[in-house]
């Protein structure tokens, strides 16, 4: 007659445990990913100035450093309206 005491070899408690670790362990290790929709890369590339009115920009600012920059105060003043008013 054999006896078996309550300590089998292919039992083992631990195990679902250890498993979970494992499988955590591999989660962990993923690499953060960036996906860029393409409405997002199409808004990216509207927002880039071109080359002109960057020029445009430039002699505005060397203008204004200068003191000869003049403001038109009746187009500033229409633009304004039209802003507000929605035309």
């Amino acid at each position: 007659m054999k006896i078996h005491g309550t300590n089998q070899t292919n039992f083992n408690p631990y195990k679902d445990i250890l498993k979970k670790q494992s499988q955590q362990k591999k989660l962990n290790n993923q690499e953060d990913q960036l996906e860029i929709s393409s409405e997002a890369k199409k808004l990216q590339n509207k927002n880039k100035t071109n080359y002109h009115r960057e020029v445009r920009i430039e002699q505005i600012k060397q203008s204004i450093d200068s003191g000869k920059y003049e403001i038109d105060y009746r187009k500033t003043a229409k633009k304004m309206i039209d802003f507000w008013t929605g035309k």
